[in-house]
């Protein structure tokens, strides 16, 4: 099987976000591979051990995007692909699925995998459009697939229930928690992982100009959520607590 996975490096889960002048600081901040790009990862390299092939992770992003690249290469990828997005001015999820199109339009693909969101923007985009672009189908939040013969039964979430579907190959998809548990990169696989190829492309590698991938959201602002106020609790009588609730919610919250 020929199988890709796309790719996001995000902010550690754990970091305290802080924000200065409309941007996000990133000095000495942690970062890892989207943990929903995990279950992606994962979930390729089980279909390589199950009906063999090779697994590529790609990625848009800069030089620092090596150290998740090689994570994903030690955890049992075969190949990585870094485009460097390190000219381009502002992206969003428009520029970066038509980087990530043109790059796979050409690479006959069995199945795409993707996160279903990325930690930081979690606009969930980026995947179905890149389908879109290709002309493929795609699925969304899956929690289990099966391949076989040339056709994909997956399992996905819909509202608070679950929807069984069969696709037809090649076929885009996104994880969703609870698709597998993503292993841990072992010794030898690190070790491995510095032989494997790494390649860096360019815009002009993939016949892209700045001006074909030119943002179409424009950021007008940054800023961390309101801090939450004290709660309060209401003591005495039930009936004297719903008077004085009743009192809160006229005089201070304003909504009845």
């Amino acid at each position: 099987m020929n199988i890709y996975v796309i790719m996001k490096r995000t902010f550690d889960t754990e970091e305290r976000i802080q924000v200065e002048n409309g941007t996000i600081k990133s000095e000495g901040v942690e970062y890892i591979i989207n943990p929903y790009d995990e279950y992606a990862i994962e979930e390729a390299i089980v279909l390589k051990e199950k009906h063999g092939g090779e697994v590529t992770v790609v990625t848009l992003g800069e030089e620092e995007a090596e150290k998740e690249l090689r994570t994903a290469l030690a955890m049992g990828a075969d190949k990585a692909v870094l485009i460097d997005s390190e000219e381009l001015e502002e992206i969003d999820q428009y520029s970066t699925a038509t980087i990530l199109a043109a790059y796979l339009k050409d690479k006959n693909p069995d199945i795409i995998l993707a996160g279903n969101v990325a930690v930081d923007g979690g606009s969930g985009q980026v995947g179905p459009r890149v389908a879109e672009m290709l002309g493929i189908p795609q699925v969304t939040a899956i929690t289990n697939l099966t391949v076989d013969n040339g056709k994909a039964l997956i399992i996905h979430d819909v509202e608070g229930d679950e929807e069984t579907l069969e696709v037809s190959l090649p076929v885009l998809v996104t994880s969703q928690q609870g698709l597998n548990e993503p292993r841990y990169p072992s010794l030898p696989g690190i070790m491995k992982a510095k032989k494997k190829p790494l390649t860096t492309l360019e815009l002009d590698d993939l016949d892209l100009e700045e001006d074909d991938v030119k943002a179409k959201i424009e950021k007008i602002d940054t800023f961390l959520p309101p801090k939450k106020q004290q709660g309060k609790v209401l003591e005495g009588e039930l009936n004297n607590q719903v008077q004085q609730l009743v009192s809160l919610l006229k005089t201070e919250a304003k909504v009845i």
